[in-house]
């Protein structure tokens, strides 16, 4: 459509030139050009804290609550869901998957934890306290990161859309479509809903989008490039892990097998 358009300009131009008309159709495709969209600003971090972390646990989802931190983890036949002391890093309670499925995110929905798996189509439901299971849900397509917004279920599944899910019967209600600059952000995995916006791991890479959930404009990317520089060079160790406590406004961060989980403190755009 843009050559369409441009090759349509030039024959305008060229039969405004033989009428002498050049300089006023020219001011009027100046002034009828849209502005240049600015584009999304970029803030950056400061470590506040960092905690030990269990480099064995391939992080998939994370949430705090409580003064406690919730993980699970994936692959299959390692698949699990746990209760983590955040200080030391140690597992006080988990339970595993069954060997079949991938374990993917999690989100609390009043006393229970919902979590999703990737390509089984299957999201279990279990009790905080107990970790037991409660009920089963399934869904199309793939699951990579949930979170809530207090009134519906949000789920990512790799594409650049969020689901918004009914916590009740987990049907889908409806989709955002996510984008920056105008181009659609796709392999969004981990998700947190922090201060009215979805905060979003991009897969294999180290930013977090913060997502407008109305629009899915991406209102900002933190870059967190350098956090975790030792990497195991598979591939596999990627930021992964967003969890947030809302009452102290603290920001945790982790990744696949990392060993430590930052506490950050963001910094202003640039």
């Amino acid at each position: 459509m843009h050559s369409k358009f441009e090759s349509r300009r030039r024959t305008l131009l060229g039969a405004a030139a033989a009428a002498g008309l050049v300089t006023t159709l020219t001011a009027l495709t100046v002034l009828s050009a849209p502005a240049a969209a600015a584009a999304t600003p970029v803030q950056g971090y400061k470590v506040v804290k960092a905690y030990p972390h269990d480099p064995n646990a391939f992080t998939q989802g994370l949430f705090f609550h409580e003064g406690v931190l919730y993980e699970s983890t994936g692959l299959h036949g390692r698949s699990s869901i746990r209760r983590v002391e955040i200080e030391t890093g140690q597992v006080q309670q988990g339970v595993g998957l069954p060997d079949e499925f991938f374990g993917e995110g999690i989100t609390l929905w009043g006393d229970r934890i919902v979590a999703i798996t990737w390509q089984e189509q299957t999201a279990f439901v279990l009790d905080r306290k107990t970790l037991k299971l409660w009920r089963k849900f399934n869904y199309p397509g793939e699951g990579w990161g949930i979170t809530n917004n207090g009134q519906e279920l949000i789920m990512s599944d790799g594409t650049a859309e969020l689901r918004f899910l009914d916590p009740a019967t987990f049907k889908e209600l409806r989709r955002v479509r996510v984008t920056a600059d105008g181009r659609p952000v796709d392999q969004l995995n981990e998700l947190e809903w922090v201060d009215g916006e979805v905060y979003a791991n991009v897969w294999q890479t180290d930013r977090i989008a913060r997502i407008d959930p109305k629009t899915g404009h991406v209102r900002g990317w933190i870059d967190l490039t350098g956090l975790m520089p030792q990497r195991n060079g598979r591939g596999d160790d990627v930021l992964n892990g967003i969890a947030y406590d809302a009452k102290t406004k603290r920001l945790f961060v982790t990744g696949k097998l990392w060993p430590q989980l930052f506490e950050i403190r963001l910094t202003p755009a640039r």
